[in-house]
């Protein structure tokens, strides 16, 4: 059965961040004392007493938004709230009862969901302020004193929200789902690319660059398997990564592409490969993952017949340490190719877990050595004893020689190439470890 899902809520700036971070134990939603800092809903997976649930950090609600962000935080909120088991609604002590307040009490009565009230801010223990009392008169029983800085009371919140989640049943098999990080400067169309993909409003898409702050995890199945998109924030330039909050959100871009399984790229077709595209593909390529090089907005190019292939040219040589990748062209937009990108998601990821027998490694080593000698110096030729596999995703191969000073770069490139052009293994960076005549081997 699907996990119970807690969704926190309330009016910008009362903790729900800090809330959501002391409870899944670790630092996932961006927390900064401004608000609106969260935009789209977070999801984070924690337990308590033996049950476990996911939690739902969402935007601020507004209940008069005028501008565009606002509008689109408060309807992140109204999904969260939807698709909620039990929802936290999360005041301020130190603000007090406000009208807000009450008018997102009212939204959440609507709803029909069970609201837990917890008024945040209650960093002293023991007899609660008179101004506690006054959070009686939303009419939503007793409201629960907690400290999202400390940890008080969040104990006695989640056991009053475990009293309305369903009966415990059979636990879920275990997640092979593919995580796949879509990844990519701000306004390549990452976010249209995922609500395109999930069929629904699930993350924030506007034009205005670096909407998208937080990463965010969108399960979707389909005939081809299960997918987890992260869809993350617009990596910018260093010199433009100037507030905190900014900087938070290029860290978990990074955070992002380390827990995937494969990483779409997204490159804007309307302005080709960018100095920060190859930046971005290069932080892929440096952790290892396998990826898929999409050229988003295709639909907005003036094409002729050779149009595709040109930009492919100019793809590979602006991202020449990634000739590996496949090139994808696709309209987020109108959906022109979309469905393409499950296949080759499943087909990438199983290239980077492809296992490759030592003898058959070692064959595919003896013939490119008849090929192409190994390099001499100085009248020392290297010699190369064999070849084994250590590692996937990537697949990590030693090679064990007589003198690694003498394995060049190139030749090291070309015994990649003979793997290659054997086994396949598109998609995927490759490692190549030398070790010499007495190291040990991993």
């Amino acid at each position: 059965m699907a996990k119970p899902i807690i969704a926190i809520v309330g009016r910008p700036n009362v903790g729900k961040s800090m809330l959501f971070n002391k409870l899944i134990g670790k630092r996932l939603s961006i927390v900064e004392d401004t608000p609106g800092v969260t935009r789209d809903r977070i999801y984070g997976e924690s337990d308590w007493n033996g049950r476990a649930f996911t939690l739902v950090d969402t935007g601020g609600i507004e209940p008069r938004a005028d501008s565009q962000i606002l509008e689109f935080m408060r309807e992140q909120a109204q999904i969260a709230i939807d698709t909620a088991t039990v929802i936290v609604f999360l005041t301020d002590i130190r603000t007090g009862l406000t009208a807000s307040d009450q008018e997102v009490a009212s939204m959440l009565l609507r709803s029909g969901k069970p609201v837990v009230l917890a008024v945040n801010k209650m960093d002293s223990t023991g007899e609660p302020p008179a101004d506690f009392y006054e959070f009686y008169n939303l009419g939503m029983g007793d409201p629960i004193a907690v400290s999202a800085v400390h940890g008080h009371g969040t104990g006695d919140l989640l056991d009053a929200c475990i009293e309305h989640f369903p009966p415990v049943e059979d636990e879920e098999e275990k997640d092979d789902a593919i995580h796949v990080a879509v990844i990519g400067k701000p306004n390549a169309g990452k976010s249209s690319l995922v609500n395109r993909i999930l069929g629904e409003e699930r993350v924030i898409v506007s034009d205005v660059a670096g909407t998208t702050r937080d990463a965010i995890d969108s399960r979707f199945e389909n005939e081809q398997g299960s997918f987890v998109f992260i869809d993350t924030a617009g990596l910018r330039k260093k010199s433009r990564v100037e507030e905190n909050i900014e900087r938070y959100s290029a860290l978990r871009a990074a955070m992002a592409i380390e827990r995937a399984d494969v990483c779409l790229i997204v490159i804007d077709a309307t302005e080709g490969v960018t100095e920060q595209d190859t930046k971005v593909a290069g932080m892929a390529h440096e952790a290892g993952k396998a990826s898929i090089i999409v050229v988003n907005k295709w639909d907005l190019v003036e094409k002729d017949g050779k149009t595709m292939d040109r930009m492919r040219e100019d793809v590979r040589r602006d991202l020449s340490f990634m000739t590996y990748a496949p090139v994808l062209f696709i309209s987020a937009l109108t959906g022109q190719r979309v469905n393409r990108l499950f296949e080759l998601i499943d087909y990438v990821s199983n290239q980077a877990s492809t296992r490759i027998t030592t003898g058959m490694l070692n064959d595919v080593l003896s013939d490119a050595q008849i090929r192409v000698q190994p390099p001499t110096d100085k009248g020392r030729r290297l010699k190369i004893y064999y070849m084994t596999q250590v590692g996937i995703k990537p697949p990590h191969y030693v090679i064990f020689c007589n003198d690694a000073r003498l394995f060049h770069f190139s030749y090291q490139r070309y015994l990649e190439n003979c793997i290659r052009s054997t086994f396949g293994l598109e998609g995927t960076p490759i490692r190549i470890s030398i070790r010499q005549k007495g190291d040990k081997e991993p």
